[in-house]
Parts: C-alpha cells; structure tokens; sequence
C-alpha cells in the first residue's frame, strides 16, 4: 500500500514538474504570436503588359514575353492571333509553356475578336466555335481568362441588342468556360453600338445568372463611352479581375477620341487615381493592364517602350 502512494505521488509530482515546465513555454509561445504583426495581404494590384502596347513593333509572341519579361514584368495579356501564329509557325504548347517559365511569365488574360454576341445565328455559331478552340487553346498555355467584347456589333450602324439577349448569349460562353477553365471576362467598348456603357456590361453580367461573370474595364473606355467611375463600386468585389489602364490628352472630347490617342498612365487628365481607388480590393490583387495602341511608341525601341511602361505601372500604384 505505502509502495502505491509513493508511485502516486511520484506521478503527481512529475505531472506538477512538467506543467511547470510546459505552460510558461505555451505562454510565451502564445504571447508570442499574439504580438506577430498579422501577415500581409496580397498587394493590391498587379502591373500587366498588354501587348497591344508592343503590338506595333511586330515582334511575335516569343519576342513579345522575352521583351515584357526583361522590362520587369511578370504578367502579361496576349492576343490570341499572335500566340495562333506562333503555333502555326511550327511553335508548340509545350515549348511556350517552357517559355513562360523560363521567364517567369504568367499570362493573365488574352485578346480575342470572336463574334459570339451577334443576333445573326450562322455567324453567332461560327463566333461560339471559335471561341471554344481559342479557350482550349489558351488553357493549354496555362491562360484562364479570355476579353469577350461586342464583335460584330460594335459598328455605328449595327443594330441594338436585347440585353436580355446578349445575357442569355453571354451564359452560354461562361459555360464554355465551366469546360475549358477559361472565364470569358465581358468587355466593355466605349465607341460600340452595344455594350458601350458601365450599366449595359453590368446588366449582362447579373442577368446571365452565372457565377463566373467578370467584367473588363478600361480607363479610356469608361471616359469614351460616357460612364461615371462612381459607379464602380457597385460592381462588388468579384466582379473585376483585370482592367486596363492607360490615360488620354486634355482637350479631348469622348466623342472625338480614338484608341490611338492613349498615353501612358500619368502622361493625360484621366482620373486614374480616383478610378483605382474606387476598383481597389483589400482581398485580392487586381490585375492592371497596360493597354494603348500609340503610334509614336510603336516608332521607338520596343524595349524602350516595355521598360516605360513599367516605370509608369509603378509610379501610378505608388500613388493609390
């Protein structure tokens, strides 16, 4: 009996000693991390290179993310017929996909012209098919996210479209998208005949009832088609993954300005700061996409042009 008491209270003793020593540790472990500053979110937005913005130097897709990735970029947005040549060239999925590694390029979003809003059915069905191959392909290169603007319907004289139509219209890509992993992302063109206005891509996106609704918004488009950014932030926080950026000259009306006459962000009157503030998302970085189409860049050195173009990505998120 007195031998079970002594292991009893060894035991108790034991159990008393490691507690002694093990709470003080959990305590100051706890403190610890109590004090830890909380961990850093992801960087609000993230510097694209459109490549519209080298467009005009006709290097080719390689060419292209070899000059975007020494300029400082890691994201970039192609266009689909620069990446469909470089494969009919005899360039291969797997060789550009070594490529954006190789440079640590990831390409956020691509650039196509298929016409799959249109009230003509042949030609809608034509626009859908194409669009299927495209996203099959841009997946293939790791790209999960295509521009689905107003093709085929964005001429003055076009006719208008039934929102409620191009909604149902815009669902059926969106499912091509459940397919092929790529988010048709609907773009808004100031100058079309339809879809021109913040409201119009808004309303299409939430009658199309699908989850994965994106729009693509642009700057200078907002400022041609005639839309407030106080609007913007109605969209609500999913609704914006990429939007473009750029700026235009003073003394310019909506209704003349062209798509050549963008500059760099900070070089215009744009209220480039009020927009982004508005855009911004503390969960998530949106992805900013230089896109302009000017001339004068396109008669210099492209690199010129590409290491400019990160300067001024920079000094412009600096400032939000």
């Amino acid at each position: 009996m007195a031998q079970s008491v002594t292991r009893r209270q060894l035991l108790t003793t034991l159990t008393a000693a490691v507690g002694a020593s093990v709470t003080p540790a959990s305590a100051t472990t706890q403190s610890a991390f109590s004090q830890t500053a909380p961990m850093a979110g992801p960087p609000p937005f993230t510097p694209c290179l459109n490549m519209s913005t080298l467009r005009g130097h006709k290097l080719g897709f390689v060419k292209e993310l070899e000059t975007a990735s020494k300029a400082g970029f890691r994201s970039v947005e192609v266009w689909i017929d620069s990446l469909q040549e470089y494969v009919k060239s005899g360039g291969t999925v797997a060789d550009a996909r070594k490529r954006l590694s190789d440079l640590g390029i990831r390409i956020e979003n691509a650039i196509g012209f298929a016409p799959w809003i249109v009230d003509d059915e042949t030609v809608r069905a034509k626009g859908v098919d194409q669009m299927k191959r495209e996203m099959e392909l841009l997946a293939q290169v790791g790209c999960k996210r295509v521009a689905t603007p107003s093709v085929g319907a964005q001429a003055p004289d076009a006719p208008v479209i039934d929102l409620r139509k191009a909604a149902e219209r815009y669902r059926a890509i969106l499912e091509l998208g459940d397919q092929t992993g790529v988010v048709p992302q609907l773009e808004m063109w100031g100058f079309s005949k339809n879809l021109s206005r913040l409201s119009d891509v808004m309303y299409v996106a939430i009658e199309s009832g699908h989850p994965s609704a994106r729009l693509l918004l642009d700057i200078y488009h907002i400022f041609k088609g005639g839309s407030s950014i106080d609007s913007l932030p109605l969209i609500g926080k999913p609704g914006i993954e990429v939007f473009h950026v750029n700026d235009y000259p003073a003394n310019m009306t909506r209704q003349a300005i062209v798509d050549a006459d963008r500059v760099y962000p900070g070089d215009g009157v744009a209220p480039i700061k009020e927009t982004l503030t508005k855009i911004k998302d503390p969960s998530k970085s949106i992805i900013l996409s230089l896109e302009v189409f000017n001339k004068n860049y396109y008669a210099q050195d492209a690199m010129t042009v590409a290491k400019t173009s990160m300067e001024k990505m920079k000094k412009m998120i600096a400032g939000v």
